[in-house]
């Protein structure tokens, strides 16, 4: 992607959207998952803050889940599983 086509996606409501759907269901599998988890406590303010506020949560996202590698080759046509994925390891590297 060059910088326009990726500054264009940062900015891109739509994409937006779908990382919202991507976060709200990444944060219900943390929510969900046993507390014996590593960094459990880090995981799960990070899916209670996300569960209350996925809007802000998928715009502060939104940069970094574009500059990663899935969404670099993919660009807007991402499937859903992938941007799920992108959206997981964006949040996993700033945890």
């Amino acid at each position: 992607m060059t910088y326009k086509e990726q500054n264009a996606l940062m900015t891109d409501m739509d994409f937006q959207g779908r990382i919202k759907v991507a976060v709200l269901k990444y944060s219900t599998s943390i929510l969900d998952e046993p507390s014996t988890t590593v960094a459990h406590n880090t995981r799960l303010k990070w899916a209670n803050n996300a569960a209350q506020n996925p809007q802000q949560m998928a715009q502060t996202l939104q940069p970094n889940v574009v500059m990663d590698a899935n969404v670099q080759t993919a660009g807007a046509n991402i499937t859903d599983e992938l941007l799920q994925s992108s959206v997981e390891a964006t949040v996993n590297k700033l945890m």
